[in-house]
């Protein structure tokens, strides 16, 4: 065996035996990851199996009601199932503020029964100009609303909650207006897009 090669394999010995005696948060931190599962906070670095940083699953439709993503948290699946409680309601103006339990919905009050029904929305249903101020500015991971004073619309886990501009490429889709899941998109010119913090 060659000096030079005997001398390569005693190089990578002492660095495999001094990476072994490191524990692994300082191990990630030199390498510039993170260890498995953690948010990067001690090592200054993300894992990409960290499931913060996954993107959010999408949920599906069926038959006019939405199926949950299997990796949505509990607010998500809640939300979801509230809303599939009133989707196929007929279009009420004012419908969810006067009473939550309504006979019909507008649109904000069929985006703040989902909300609270998720537990992300606490106190009184929002009017649509008032959700103009509410939460966090820009889309959400699992949450995104957009409302301008005179509409508002919510996005969850890939899906739109809207009483208006029916998707009728959905087969089972519920005819008519009042709230109603949508694979489809629509504009969002003239929206301000807002989210519940941590969603």
């Amino acid at each position: 065996m060659s000096s030079s090669r005997l001398y390569m394999l005693l190089a990578a010995a002492i660095v495999a035996a001094a990476t072994a005696l490191l524990p692994a948060s300082a191990t990630a931190a030199t390498s510039g990851g993170a260890t498995s599962g953690s948010s990067g906070a001690r090592t200054g670095g993300v894992s990409p199996d960290d499931p913060e940083f996954k993107p959010a699953g999408k949920a599906k439709l069926v038959a006019g009601k939405a199926i949950p993503p299997v990796d949505a948290p509990p607010e998500v699946v809640n939300a979801i199932n509230a809303a599939n409680k009133i989707v196929g309601k007929p279009y009420k103006y004012g419908g969810g503020h006067g009473q939550v339990e309504d006979s019909g919905y507008d649109c904000s009050g069929t985006v703040s029964y989902a909300l609270r029904g998720g537990g992300v929305l606490t106190g009184s249903p929002l009017d649509s100009g008032s959700f103009m101020r509410w939460g966090l500015r820009g889309r959400g991971k699992w949450f995104t609303i957009y409302t301008n004073p005179g509409h508002a619309f919510v996005i969850i886990a890939g899906l739109r909650l809207d009483t208006g501009m029916r998707d009728n490429t959905v087969p089972g889709q519920i005819p008519g207006r009042g709230p109603r899941w949508a694979k489809a998109k629509r504009s969002t010119r003239g929206f301000v897009a807002r989210h519940p913090n941590g969603f």
